[in-house]
């Protein structure tokens, strides 16, 4: 793993290297002032949910829902910049609402150009997952309240967000369209609350860590995004440390996602689709835990700006954990747990209204028939869930 020294060296390294590559540039002037951004958002949302809980005791209404993030750029040098972001988010039992880095990286431009711009980034990096993991943070780039829960799981969206490692991109520019590859190879956080019992069930006394992981996308932009394309892949690996007198031995996660995206936009409209296959294994844990399964998810996604301040969004979103058994028929009988843990089928109707530049204000209703995204804490195997429910939702949010 890496420790504080190696990432310590790493960095003053690649400040070096920075400082090493401008070449002529080190003369280049600036005022201290631009080479300064800050910015900042804040959310509040309520939920309410016909059944089930999410973030929160929704059934009775939860504003356990909140969000609250300030980010910086500084450029020190001309081929240098430094990024980071604090947030305080509270999202039920799957966030505390403490505050913490959500990323912090040094970006090095290697080379740049009117149609190349390639660099390093080192330190906690967004993942490069997908449309919109790499936005999902701040309220008013996501396309609704919550994303499509399928492909981007909020209950581990820490986990998801960004990694510590080192990223490599190239971007290149040409007739033909926009190119953009990047590949990082990293460890992942595993800090989210949620993330253990969605791998055992239930917590476990032992430790979960996170080894050496990568992950690869290209993304491709013709007509000045009029059409985008994606593939995205990876192997993220995370390791067991029981605790003393653990009766779980030192195992290993394995999770093996790749990612179609395509989009298309117009002036009043965009649609979007993503498609995921997901293939998870545990190993060395013994049986019965020594699992190998894959699934899919997909969904398709309709925006209509109506006017420059008021937006409508339909969507249909589906989630299989396991293409062998897509109904949960055979986890249901191995395991005593409904069924409906194992799939969810979401359509979901939401309207944004753009009260001001800086202020939002949203709205949607998801229709579901599943459990499959839910939070294992906030809804525990001990307690009845249903498999037909209904979502409603309200945010509003403002930045700086």
């Amino acid at each position: 793993m890496m420790n504080k020294n190696t990432a310590f060296k790493s960095l003053t390294n690649l400040v070096f290297l920075c400082w090493s590559n401008t070449g002529l540039c080190v003369e280049y002037q600036y005022d201290r002032n631009d080479s300064i951004q800050i910015h900042g958002f804040a959310a509040q949302s309520f939920l309410k949910s016909t059944t089930n809980d999410f973030f929160g005791d929704s059934e009775d209404g939860s504003w356990d829902f909140r969000e609250l993030g300030i980010n910086g750029l500084w450029r020190p040098l001309p081929r240098l910049q430094l990024s980071l972001q604090f947030v305080a988010r509270k999202a039920g039992k799957t966030d505390d609402g403490k505050l913490r880095v959500d990323y912090i990286f040094a970006d090095c431009k290697l080379f740049n150009s009117n149609a190349v711009n390639s660099g390093l980034r080192l330190g906690r990096v967004t993942n490069p997952y997908g449309f919109y993991n790499e936005t999902r943070d701040i309220v008013a780039t996501r396309p609704s309240i919550l994303l499509p829960q399928s492909v981007y799981f909020d209950a581990n969206r820490n986990f998801a967000l960004s990694s510590n490692g080192v990223q490599f991109y190239h971007e290149h520019s040409g007739k033909s369209g926009d190119y953009l590859f990047q590949f990082g190879v990293f460890e992942p956080r595993t800090e989210d609350p949620d993330f253990e019992p969605a791998i055992f069930l239930q917590n476990e006394p032992g430790k979960l860590e996170g080894t050496t992981s990568w992950m690869g996308r290209l993304l491709y932009e013709y007509d000045f995004g009029r059409v985008r394309l994606g593939l995205t892949t990876a192997s993220i690996n995370v390791d067991y440390d029981p605790a003393p007198g653990d009766p779980i031995r030192p195992g290993a996660f394995h999770f093996h996602p790749y990612i179609a995206s395509v989009q298309y936009n117009r002036e009043r409209w965009s649609l979007t689709a993503e498609y995921a296959r997901r293939s998870t294994h545990l190993d060395r844990f013994g049986a019965p835990r020594d699992i190998d399964f894959t699934g899919n998810s997909y969904f398709i996604q309709g925006i209509y700006r109506l006017t420059p301040r008021w937006e409508v969004l339909l969507r249909y979103d589906s989630l299989t954990w396991n293409d062998d058994d897509p109904e949960g028929r055979d986890f249901e009988a191995q395991t005593g747990l409904p069924n409906h843990y194992r799939f969810a089928r979401d359509w979901t109707f939401g309207v944004r209204w753009d009260l001001a530049q800086n202020v939002m204000v949203r709205a949607e209703w998801h229709r579901v028939s599943g459990t499959g995204w839910l939070s294992l804490l906030e809804n525990p195997p001990a307690t009845e869930t249903s498999q037909r429910w209904n979502l409603l939702a309200f945010s509003a949010a403002i930045k700086f």
